[in-house]
């Protein structure tokens, strides 16, 4: 059997690659090992699915730090509002967040889904579900296991890869395709964890008195990196999206010399000298406990981090207190794993891609989304780059396709 366009893995990039293909007309068949096409959008909405961000494009493109250059042309072409007009057509309103985030009106996934993929069928794209790639030869023939051991093969003019890094293993992002691609001679870069936890080092009684609670309106830093946002405490450590947005910094750190320091401003919003004078305040009878948590509305677990790792009891003068409270140090004893991981780091180096995402070591093959090299926070980035990447997959196979369906 042969195709025009074989778009395997059935996730954001994925979609919009098929959805651009098949306006320009072209016959497009989706292929995903799950049982059912988008499971991996359907899980990024189960909190709220938040698509894309409000802030100015600038702002926007500086979040993939030093992968900005690669990806700005893409999401330039493609930007927020963009995205929003996309998902507007599909029937589906947004509305902006008090964050900036975009969200649908829906907040799920799944009516945005049920959607366009009812659209992609009406464009006569076609779904192949339970369907693992094995390999793509230089000719372009997919090569697939089947559930009941047999294989497939399926022909094609064009492919576009769209298998997702390794963070979600069991919506079928597994990472698996590493060594398939290498094996084609293309230089990837390891995956790694990113948007994850962190375990701290002597925070056992924090994290087993206040696992589960929040730090609201602080503000963490590491490798020279500040973040405002919120943190919640977990059973080894600290998560949540200011953590995460420290992901690759402390990653580095911990690569290059084995350890990493996370510091954590209690009271971003003050001064040392404010906190101090609102520390000058009598405490009388109080514990220090209650003391603190009336005079500056420290949560608990704020005021348990004061305490760990190692410190017994809090600095007497309030000038020491003060300066603490601006700056608990806790040393960073690993990220949490990759399965455990929002998303991935490392993919196919971009020098192997083409400006329209064509693998120069196997021409015809695309690739999108967290396939390639590159990360970014949570906030709707994540998304917005996949889409952005799919999209300009997608126009790059059209290209390729050309007017006679046949080569460059």
């Amino acid at each position: 059997m042969t195709c025009g366009v074989v778009v395997i893995g059935s996730g954001p990039a994925g979609l919009m690659a098929a959805d651009v293909v098949s306006s320009g007309g072209r016959n497009v068949v989706v292929i995903d090992r799950m049982p059912s096409p988008g499971r991996k959008l359907l899980m990024a909405g189960r909190g709220g699915l938040n698509l894309t961000h409000s802030e100015p494009l600038e702002a926007f493109l500086a979040r993939y730090g030093a992968r900005q250059a690669c990806l700005g042309p893409m999401v330039r072409d493609f930007p927020p509002a963009a995205l929003v007009r996309f998902v507007e057509a599909l029937g589906q309103t947004t509305f902006v967040g008090s964050s900036g985030r975009i969200f649908p009106t829906a907040m799920k996934a799944s009516p945005l889904l049920r959607a366009w993929l009812r659209r992609l069928g009406e464009r006569g794209v076609s779904f192949l579900t339970g369907h693992r790639l094995l390999d793509v030869d230089s000719d372009l023939t997919c090569r697939f296991g089947l559930r009941d051991g047999r294989e497939a093969t399926l022909a094609a003019k064009a492919v576009v890869l769209a298998l997702g890094g390794a963070s979600w293993p069991r919506l079928g992002s597994d990472g698996g395709w590493v060594d398939m691609v290498r094996g084609w001679g293309v230089d990837v870069t390891p995956l790694a964890a990113a948007n994850v936890g962190v375990g701290i080092d002597g925070c056992e009684r924090v994290c087993s008195r206040h696992a589960g609670e929040p730090l609201k309106r602080i503000a963490l830093s590491a490798g020279g990196v500040t973040v405002r946002g919120e943190a919640v405490v977990t059973a080894v450590g600290l998560e949540g999206g200011a953590v995460y947005a420290l992901s690759r910094p402390l990653r580095e750190t911990l690569a290059a010399t084995g350890e990493a320091m996370l510091h954590v401003d209690l009271r971003p919003d003050m001064s040392v000298a404010e906190v101090a004078a609102r520390l000058a305040r009598p405490r009388g009878s109080q514990s220090a406990t209650s003391w603190l948590r009336k005079t500056l509305r420290l949560s608990p677990a704020g005021i348990s981090l004061l305490f760990a790792p190692g410190r017994g009891r809090l600095p007497e003068d309030r000038a020491g207190l003060a300066r603490l409270i601006k700056d608990v140090p806790l040393r960073v004893t690993g990220l949490s794993s990759l399965v455990q991981a929002i998303s991935t780091a490392g993919g196919v180096a971009w020098p192997e891609v083409t400006d329209r995402l064509m693998l120069k070591r196997r021409p015809g093959v695309f690739v999108a989304g967290e396939m390639l090299d590159w990360e970014a926070p949570t906030g709707g980035y994540l998304l917005q780059a996949c889409f952005a990447t799919g999209r300009a997959a997608g126009q790059g196979a059209l290209s390729w396709l050309g007017d006679d369906g046949g080569g460059p």
